[in-house]
């Protein structure tokens, strides 16, 4: 199992985690910066995870090509 397999999902929990807090936090305080903070992170970190998945123009995703890369790097050592 690649160190990604694992990555990229707690990354989404993050992402959901964090959009739950900042509607709580919104909630609660009335405040607007620190929610806005915290749902923008959660984009951010929403995004990097589609630059990894999301294929390129050649059909493979960037996820992938670091796979197979690693696992010619290891076959070879």
């Amino acid at each position: 199992m690649n160190i990604l397999d694992m990555v990229l999902p707690i990354v989404m929990l993050a992402a959901f985690a964090l959009f739950a807090g900042a509607f709580v936090y919104w909630r609660r305080t009335g405040e607007t910066k620190q929610p806005l903070l915290m749902v923008l992170l959660a984009l951010i970190a929403i995004g990097n995870v589609l630059i990894w998945t999301v294929p390129t123009a050649d059909g493979e995703s960037p996820i992938k090509a670091a796979q197979s890369a690693e696992d010619g790097r290891t076959s070879t050592d």
